[in-house]
């Protein structure tokens, strides 16, 4: 049998981590590895045409299938370019494993061609940053970092010099065990006895969820009704709770619609489940708060914990559960869905009324047609930006759809680089991307990739030539806009002129038929939708300072936008509602 090089026993031990591609942009430095997956018929090469797009694949991979996934750079400014989607990745506890390869490892330390030092510049985006400097270190290292990034949810990298990759391998190389999935975590006995007290004496509790209920919604539902219990959720919780959920009171933050907030003010006993929710001034300060989370680091860094839960939300709702009193009071959850569909109600309106003359076309409309329109088992890739708002308000989730984006970093131009890895996943489901102008121009190359692997992607495109979100919050600080302006080509012209599908959308009755035409097309496709740049959604709650930085604003035209079909569900919730 034919002795192994470095990056050939690299590329073995990923195989058996389940790693299937790795997604990157080649380079003398990286060579012997990318050799390597072409020799290895278990893994692909995915050749990207820039290296954060290859950061952002990798991540969407790991986030949709739970699994270990891989990307890479050549040494110096190619490793560099993962960095942002690497930041993403771990913020979303992503398990990825990069490659950045190295320069000559004679060389390092003096100032060589390219020179960087990767296993130093991505400590702060990652559990496990180190550099591999001998053969006989690496298939103790590369476990090591593998084990990283899946245990602890989130970005091991490695640095690996070109010359040691190409080095033999050690004849008596360990074949070592690797651990590929994870284990449930039970709280201790005295924190369940504590919430139990807890619960058991509280008479208005709330649950705001967020993506660690994943897996979970039918230990949060029992939940729910045992204590009669509105439950509203984070962006990143929306679609692992949303659905058949007769306690649903929407969402809460500075995308949120609903009555979220009222819900987790108003009670006497917030839960937080699973929710590393950033935004602490939509987080009530005057009740007891209980927070249940898996990552220990993150219990009581967002508000004030009376109880600190270490656990996952499946287990420890499991022990609570059998133990909790029943409650038999839901005035308070009435009254918080009555408030819910009231609230939704107030805002239906702003995208129905006359929305089939009104041109620009409403973004809010766009989004409840693709709603209505796309699979039921698709998945949206959403871009950073107004864009998080309308799939925010409008995608509705059903436990086979999933939404993922930078909801956590909140980088632009995610939605293609993250839909490329989707679709990878599996070529017959449908991906979606809804990207924003300018999110989708920055990373624009990789439209190409689409079309190089003939990539079934829809790019769902808001084009409204300006970066929105940044607009509104020049508008909120009381600042003209300035800097916002996009000029703006014909982007299904480009589309069609690099090979794939692509229509322009002016008028609102052209665009069911173009999204349909769209879906139905075998390969890439881009909808280039004209939009309001005048359509800008605020927040739920608007402080003082908010509405003073309005008034002082020279635009005044802010539409509060609808919700698509989550009224409807709010509807059939409240009908639920005994009456006296």
């Amino acid at each position: 049998m034919a002795k192994q090089n470095v990056a050939e026993q690299f590329v073995d031990i990923l195989t058996r981590a389940g790693v299937k591609r790795l997604y990157g942009v080649v380079g003398d430095s990286l060579n012997p590895v990318v050799d390597a997956i072409r020799r290895n018929a278990a893994i692909d090469w995915i050749q990207v045409r820039h290296e954060e797009v290859a950061a952002f694949a990798a991540g969407a991979e790991a986030q949709l299938t739970g699994k270990l996934a891989a990307c890479a750079g050549s040494c110096g400014p190619g490793n560099l370019h993962l960095i942002n989607g690497l930041y993403d990745a771990h913020r979303s506890m992503a398990p990825v494993l990069a490659l950045a390869s190295h320069i000559p490892s004679s060389e390092i330390g003096l100032g060589y061609f390219q020179e960087t030092h990767p296993d130093q510049l991505f400590r702060e985006c990652s559990h496990y940053s180190e550099l591999i400097s001998s053969p006989r270190q690496m298939p103790r290292v590369l476990q090591t970092a593998i084990q990283h990034a899946i245990g602890r949810g989130g970005v091991s990298v490695l640095a690996l010099p070109g010359d040691i990759a190409s080095e033999q391998a050690p004849d008596k190389a360990i074949d070592h065990a690797l651990v590929t999935s994870l284990p449930s975590v039970r709280p201790g006995d005295s924190e369940i006895d504590k919430l139990v007290d807890l619960i058991d004496r509280a008479k208005r509790v709330t649950l705001f969820c967020g993506s660690g209920t994943a897996g979970a919604h039918a230990e949060v539902m029992e939940f729910a009704e045992r204590v009669k219990s509105p439950v509203g959720h984070a962006l990143r919780g929306k679609e692992w709770i949303q659905y058949d959920n007769p306690y649903d009171v929407g969402m809460s933050g500075l995308l949120g619609y609903g009555a979220a907030y009222e819900a987790t003010h108003e009670c006497d006993l917030l839960i937080l489940l699973g929710t590393d929710f950033p935004y602490n001034a939509f987080l009530p300060d005057d009740v007891k708060i209980v927070q249940v989370d898996v990552r220990p680091e993150h219990l009581g860094r967002r508000s004030k914990l009376d109880l600190a839960v270490w656990g996952d939300v499946k287990e420890t709702l499991r022990c609570l559960i059998p133990r909790v009193q029943a409650k038999s009071d839901r005035r308070f959850l009435d009254k918080m869905l009555k408030k819910h569909a009231d609230a939704l109600e107030g805002v239906v309106k702003a995208y129905t009324r006359k929305v089939e003359k009104h041109v620009p076309i409403h973004p809010e409309y766009v989004a409840s047609v693709l709603d209505e329109l796309a699979d039921d088992d698709a998945v949206f890739t959403v871009d950073t930006g107004m864009c998080n708002v309308w799939a925010a308000r409008y995608i509705s989730p059903n436990g086979r759809r999933r939404i993922i984006g930078s909801f956590s970093h909140g980088s632009m131009a995610n939605a293609l680089p993250q839909a490329i890895g989707a679709q990878f996943i599996d070529r017959n489901r449908q991906v979606i991307s809804m990207s924003g102008d300018g999110g989708f121009s920055m990373l624009m190359g990789d439209f190409l990739t689409l079309i190089q692997y003939e990539l079934p992607v829809k790019i769902v495109l808001f084009n409204n030539s300006s970066l929105g979100m940044v607009e509104l919050e020049m508008l909120v600080a009381g600042l003209p806009s300035y800097g916002t302006a996009n000029r703006n080509p014909d982007f299904a012209a480009i589309a069609r002129a690099a090979g794939a599908y692509g229509v322009r959308v002016e008028k609102p009755k052209q665009l069911a038929g173009a999204l349909k035409d769209a879906f139905k097309h075998k390969g890439p496709a881009l909808v280039d939708i004209v939009t309001d740049p005048n359509a800008l959604s605020i927040p739920p709650k608007i402080s003082a300072e908010m509405v003073s930085g309005f008034a002082l604003s020279a635009s005044k035209i802010v539409l509060d936008g609808g919700v698509g079909r989550m009224l409807q569900m709010a509807r059939s919730n409240l009908r639920n509602v005994p009456r006296p």
